[in-house]
């Protein structure tokens, strides 16, 4: 049973009714300062609802709310603490009461039994302090500095903790609890929130075999390496991608009643007597290159919980699910708000016309389906990172899996994703995986934040559309990224006009200087690879992450003039932090003279400015050429801008 509990409100963590003993086999509470310190500040500067951990619990038998703790402890004891704090200090009204105390641990037990005395004053215990445990008293005073001296207002600090929650976990009657404390002590850090989101969904199964299957898919879309077929058993994968290993996952229940029937059969076990077989073979978890054995490895561009976000709002629009209103999803991707999103679609949520609240089953099942299909199409058509042998930097790959051989011979190996018509010739077809990996790397080094990454959410929901077609895949990935570039840097003309003129702009209007966002760039340099893709056949979409005035900011003393228009988006490139530092205030001669070989793998935009300051100087540059360079690269975003609104 998994039950979110608030610090404060409703249904509190501390609840008069409910009382919660730290077993013997647990360490005495031991956070110290940093961790306490670090607790107060994450409260203090969150925003809406947060998540601050999980709490794992037996419930003792007999004794009605009555919980020993199996883990979390440490957070717990401070935050009982800190409670008595607020209650001391005027921040709360009533008392926490006595709902914690700690087994067999005679002095933590009359500390917090005290606790309210030694806050209020600590010498009014003196004669006792053999009897005072010091650890939960350095909890005390480092609760009481961190308020002093950190300056914190406690009523706005108590309205925060209002939206703090706490997920109070109960592990089956049964469990072995030592054993239970054994692991997650040396796994060494709290329940992530998506791990308690699997055993809340798996939670609303009541069928075993559900629920074991149910598992095997999580487990292997929660790995984000590789390809998720083989993060399957051989069996049940045949079972649900076919022989090839190829084929799209049914969006039907009935389908896999294959999969329930083999239960455990599905995991990987070998036997002594199988393994000494002449003919055992452990399959690759990755594979190899098409044409050659090279061992390679693949990495994703997100994480799980990431992942996770994108396809619960890929759901909402793909299952046309609503929301009750004003219960919407934020627009940020917040791994810190997972939980809080996926129980605002179950509590809120209707679909087919029904609450999903009502029946949690049948919306356990759709998703688990509804996931594993969303990484099928995640792993064969989002970019991610190759690496071949040794190869520690990697390469963009945009590829799917095939397979070679039969039976026990059968391998995987991987080929350039197919975005094809039916009955094409490849020699028509293959060009369009390198259009698509350079778009999507393009929109992958724009934004380095998971946060607003919502361009692969666009992609997937394209991708379920059954109209869509995958050869234009890579103008889907276009017009994302053209639909950025209108938003965040010609808005002014879009808002004033609907369209773009140049006449009517002039270079002022696009002087955004180091403002100027990354994907303009990074979608120019597109456009100019595109436009020609034999003479930029060496050029990759890399982290270039500052932005660069070409005519410095601030030009050395006594080099070049300075110039009041430098922040004109002629005169700016994207380069690499590194490149930045060498850059510095030199003159575009200086950096072409010293730097030739960087400017000439930069940027192509910077490879363009380079190749003018070589015909000319930095004063040519600054009274004419920039000007010029501008109109084109500005032409250039207008018209492939227009084109892809317009196509919308």
């Amino acid at each position: 049973m998994i039950q979110e509990l608030r610090i404060l409100d409703d249904e509190t963590l501390f609840d008069k009714e409910a009382h919660y003993v730290i077993p013997r086999y647990q360490r005495a509470y031991a956070w110290e300062d940093k961790e306490i310190v670090q607790l107060i500040d994450d409260i203090n500067d969150s925003v809406g609802d947060y998540y601050i951990g999980s709490l794992v619990v037996a419930k003792v038998k007999g004794r009605e709310e009555r919980y020993e703790v199996v883990d979390g402890q440490q957070r717990l004891t401070t935050l009982y603490l800190l409670l008595n704090y607020l209650v001391s200090h005027n921040g709360l009204e009533g008392e926490v009461g006595k709902t914690l105390s700690f087994d067999c641990r005679p002095n933590s037990n009359y500390t917090l039994e005290h606790v309210q005395d030694l806050l209020s004053d600590e010498k009014s215990l003196i004669g006792d302090e053999d009897r005072l445990e010091q650890s939960i008293l350095n909890g005390i005073k480092a609760i009481d500095q961190k308020f002093m001296l950190g300056a914190i207002d406690v009523d706005a600090f108590v309205e925060r903790l209002k939206m703090v929650i706490l997920y109070r976990i109960e592990v089956p009657e049964h469990t072995d609890l030592n054993r239970y404390f054994e692991i997650m002590n040396t796994r060494g850090e709290q329940l992530e929130q998506h791990d308690i989101l699997k055993a809340q969904l798996m939670g609303y199964l009541s069928n075993r075999k559900e629920q074991e299957f149910f598992s095997r898919v999580w487990s292997a879309c929660s790995d984000m390496t590789g390809y998720v077929q083989m993060h399957f058993a051989k069996a049940e994968r045949e079972e649900i991608f076919g022989g090839g290993w190829s084929y799209s996952p049914s969006d039907d229940w009935g389908d896999y009643k294959g999969c329930l029937d083999m239960g455990q059969r599905a995991d990987k076990e070998f036997s002594i007597k199988g393994i000494v077989k002449p003919s055992f073979r452990v399959e690759t978890v990755d594979g190899v290159q098409e044409g050659d054995r090279i061992p390679i490895r693949f990495d994703s561009i997100i994480g799980f919980p990431y992942f996770l976000l994108h396809v619960l709002r890929v759901f909402l629009r793909v299952e046309d699910v609503s929301l009750s209103e004003g219960r919407g999803l934020g627009s940020l991707l917040d791994d810190k708000r997972l939980l809080a999103d996926y129980n605002k679609v179950i509590t809120c949520g209707q679909m087919g016309g029904k609450p999903i609240k009502e029946n949690k089953a049948s919306f356990a099942r759709e998703f688990i389906l509804f996931l594993l299909r969303s990484r099928f199409l995640f792993d064969q058509f989002v970019v991610k990172r190759e690496y071949a042998g040794d190869d520690q930097e990697g390469v963009w790959s945009l590829k799917e899996l095939c397979t070679s051989g039969a039976g026990y011979k059968k391998k995987a190996y991987y080929a350039n994703t197919r975005l094809r018509y039916e009955n094409e010739w490849e020699k028509t077809y293959a060009p369009r995986n390198k259009e698509c990996l350079m778009i999507q790397s393009a929109l992958r080094v724009s934004y380095t934040s998971p946060k607003v990454m919502h361009w692969i959410t666009e992609l997937l929901v394209w991708l379920f559309d059954d109209e869509s077609e995958l050869p234009e895949l890579s103008g889907r990935a276009e017009r994302i990224a053209a639909e950025a570039v209108a938003e965040g840097f010609f808005e002014k003309a879009l808002e004033e006009m609907g369209a773009y003129d140049l006449q009517e702009y002039k270079s002022e209007d696009y002087a955004f200087g180091v403002r100027t966002p990354h994907i303009v760039f990074n979608y120019l340099d597109y456009l100019l690879w595109k436009s020609d893709k034999e003479a930029y056949k060496d050029f990759v979409f890399e982290f270039r992450n500052s932005v660069e005035h070409w005519y410095p900011q601030h030009p050395s003393d006594g080099t070049i003039e300075p110039w009041d228009g430098r922040d004109v988006f002629g005169n700016l490139c994207i380069i690499s932090r590194s490149v930045n530092s060498k850059f510095s205030n030199l003159s575009p001669e200086s950096k072409m003279k010293s730097y030739k070989k960087m400017v000439q793998k930069g940027s192509l935009k910077l490879r363009i400015m380079g190749d003018i300051i070589e015909r000319g100087t930095s004063e040519t540059w600054r009274l004419s050429e920039c000007a010029k360079h501008e109109e084109e690269m500005i032409s250039l975003l207008c018209e492939a801008v227009q084109e892809a609104i317009e196509e919308e």
